[in-house]
């Protein structure tokens, strides 16, 4: 018996040298094409981050606006230490702090004007990450690069 089991263990082989070279030729090639292709998902994702934060700050400039109504014209950023005039229905360094919650990238400014006219409001961020992004010339039809993004802008580079 002990024959035998010895004379299975001389007839196993091992992997040659060149064999495991394969196998380390062909792992190597899959890192180069797979770790770049990750750091691009990465990188994509962070952007479209940040496209998402500059519309949670619009949302959040529209709340501030639907518990205004009076509102008109309006420039809101993080910590602002201005006010709504009630009267004029006018504001600037208006504080969006209370309607926002985890906000990375605290330099913006929102500007919020009111057609009469329609009655529509108008949202343009600025100072912000994702403006970087969406405000490039050719973006859309007839995009110029003015240092502003509209909530189309930001909605549009996300999809």
């Amino acid at each position: 018996m002990l024959k035998k089991l010895g004379s299975k263990l001389k007839e196993q082989k091992g992997f040659t040298l060149i064999e495991l070279l394969a196998v380390i030729v062909i792992l190597g090639i899959i890192a180069a094409i797979a770790i770049p292709a990750i750091g691009n998902v990465i990188k994509k994702s962070e952007q479209k981050a940040q496209v998402q934060e500059g519309l949670q700050i619009i949302n959040a400039a529209k709340l501030y606006v639907a518990e205004h109504p009076n509102a008109t014209t309006l420039t809101l950023n993080m910590n602002g230490t201005g006010a709504l005039d009630a009267t004029t229905g006018t504001g600037t360094n208006v504080p969006l702090n209370d309607y926002l919650d985890r906000v990375e990238d605290e330099t913006f400014v929102v500007n919020v004007t009111h057609t009469a006219s329609s009655g529509k409001y108008t949202y343009t961020l600025s100072t912000h990450k994702s403006v970087a992004l969406v405000d490039k010339p050719g973006a859309g039809v007839g995009a110029v690069a003015d240092g502003k993004a509209t909530e189309k802008e930001l909605i549009e580079y996300t999809n």
